[in-house]
């Protein structure tokens, strides 16, 4: 994976001129002053672990497995954020742990932690690495340095329960080793959110992942139905049967905690026969509102595909890349729906009541083309948000998620945040996810990059995320709390929720070394 982008090297590519000269015209855009830096350029803090902290963690993963070197200090750097590509364009390094260890074994993990906790070393646990919230980047101080805990080993397919439709499985799998693990049995998560190519199963439970089939599939905190969890206080084994009234239940509180509680070694997921047909097809509808009027009626009523989404009339018209492929879509505005079919002889039925009821509210149906060229791109966008940013637009993405009677309010409250926050932006839309009481929205946001970029998104974040708390909707639907939700999120649960988080880390991980700083901030002492 690129050390200062996204994904495949070899996929990243300049924008072509047109391109350019169009972002300059509609939004200032200019080349950046300085060119990106080197690998090589990368400014690293000196390693702070003792020679005794390092020696006891080889003994613990073996020599092979613990690595201070540059290459593995950088690849572990922060996540995907904007402001974290920035930055690692701007060479700085400045939050890289110091070191990688890679356990083997959640025995190895128990005593990672422990040798850790005896030593007071920061753990940041790391999957694929896609966090966009900053839920890589551990607090310093008070601690002896940061260590990064790459799950990569833990990788296997460990059993199958076809009986049961649950398969165990390792946090280490990225998604894609999962799929194919799973489909020699023939079977799927049906987990595919637009990460899939690099984040693991781990950190998709870590950060309650949802994925881009959702309203077929479910999310991903749908299908855990079992964990095993390593704490500095010990083992947590949950989940035993697939519904309980014995108490609250405990998954819960692991699921979304972003390794501040405990790491996930092991989970227990509920899969899918894998579909026999798959059908992506288009649908144009006159406006937002009208659309989502649709996607509701759809919701509510059961009839739901196993991808719907739909984009606004700004992220429609930006889309019009290939309007041979849109059709009626390039001749006028509007907004495009994608639906999308998974399943065996059910589908024909689906479609057609999925039909009925989008023409029936003034859904116009555009044919397979639109489908299946989202499907095609459908993990392409972290791509093109590179070359935006080496070509000096700064783009970045945010999501919430709202009742359906309070969508449209939350929709206009982001808009106006970051039309405010940034001057004359473009702002993109789409909803993503759907439920019978309401739905997400997905917003991409594009503007010339300022003298100091990464403070401009900053402070564009910090208004967007009081509009969303101000008009109702969550911090977050699906890419966590992090840093850079962590103060709004305190705000939605309320100080009552903090100290509730507060006290469940302080008996999980008494010595506070996991992911500190990361969704809950620690008690500020007495003075």
């Amino acid at each position: 994976m690129l050390w200062s982008g996204w994904g495949d090297p070899a996929k990243a590519a300049d924008l072509p001129e047109p391109i350019r000269k169009l972002l300059h015209e509609m939004l200032g855009v200019r080349p950046p002053r300085g060119r990106a830096a080197d690998f090589g350029e990368v400014r690293l803090p000196a390693v702070a672990l003792s020679p005794l902290v390092l020696t006891e963690l080889r003994g613990v993963v073996g020599a092979d497995h613990v690595r201070f070197d540059d290459d593995a200090r950088i690849r572990h750097t922060r996540g995907k954020s904007t402001p974290d590509l920035l930055r690692m364009r701007a060479g700085d390094g400045s939050d890289a742990p110091d070191a990688v260890v890679l356990p083997g074994s959640h025995d190895e993990v128990l005593a990672v932690l422990a040798t850790c906790a005896a030593h007071r070393v920061a753990v940041v646990p790391f999957g694929g690495g896609t966090s966009v919230v900053g839920g890589l980047v551990a607090t310093r101080q008070g601690f002896a340095g940061v260590v990064a805990l790459d799950l990569a080993r833990l990788n296997r397919l460990v059993a199958v329960d076809r009986e049961s439709m649950v398969a165990e499985m390792e946090p280490g799998l990225r998604a894609p080793q999962a799929e194919q693990l799973l489909a020699g049995h023939g079977l799927t998560l049906g987990h595919f959110p637009q990460s899939f190519e690099y984040a693991t199963l781990g950190g998709f439970a870590a950060a309650r992942s949802s994925g881009q089939a959702s309203a077929g599939y479910g999310r991903f905190d749908d299908m855990v139905v079992g964990m095993t969890v390593a704490t500095p206080r010990g083992t947590l084994d949950l989940g035993r049967a697939p519904a309980s009234a014995a108490g609250p239940d405990l998954r819960q509180v692991i699921l979304g905690s972003e390794g501040a509680f405990g790491v996930i070694t092991s989970l227990r997921l509920r899969v899918r026969p894998a579909p026999a047909e798959r059908v992506y097809e288009g649908w144009r509808f006159e406006s937002f509102a009208a659309g989502s009027a649709a996607l509701r009626r759809l919701a509510q009523e059961g009839t739901v595909p196993t991808v719907l989404r739909l984009s606004d009339e700004t992220e429609t018209m930006i889309g019009l890349a290939r309007p041979s492929e849109i059709g009626a879509l390039a001749a006028g505005a509007g907004c495009l729906a994608i639906a999308g079919y998974e399943g065996f002889s059910e589908v024909p039925a689906l479609r057609e009541r999925v039909a009925a009821v989008a023409s029936g509210l003034g859904g116009v149906y555009l044919g397979p083309g639109p489908g299946e060229s989202w499907a095609h791109g459908r993990y392409s966008a972290p791509y093109l948000r590179d070359s935006l940013l080496a070509a000096g637009a700064t783009v970045e993405t945010l999501e919430t998620a709202g009742f359906w009677s309070n969508l449209p309010r939350l929709y206009e409250a982001v808009r106006l945040s970051l039309h405010a926050s940034l001057g004359s932006p473009l702002v993109m839309c789409h909803i993503s996810h759907v439920y019978g009481t309401g739905a997400s929205l997905y917003f991409t946001v594009v503007t010339a990059q300022a003298d100091d970029p990464v403070g401009q998104w900053e402070a564009a974040k910090r208004s967007v995320n009081e509009a969303i708390v101000t008009a109702g909707g969550t911090i977050s639907h699906h890419h966590g709390v992090g840093r850079d939700h962590r103060e709004a999120h305190a705000v939605e649960i309320g100080d009552l929720g903090v100290e509730i988080l507060r006290g469940i880390k302080d008996r999980l991980d008494p010595g506070g070394i996991l992911n500190p700083g990361v969704l809950v901030a620690p008690e500020k002492p007495v003075s």
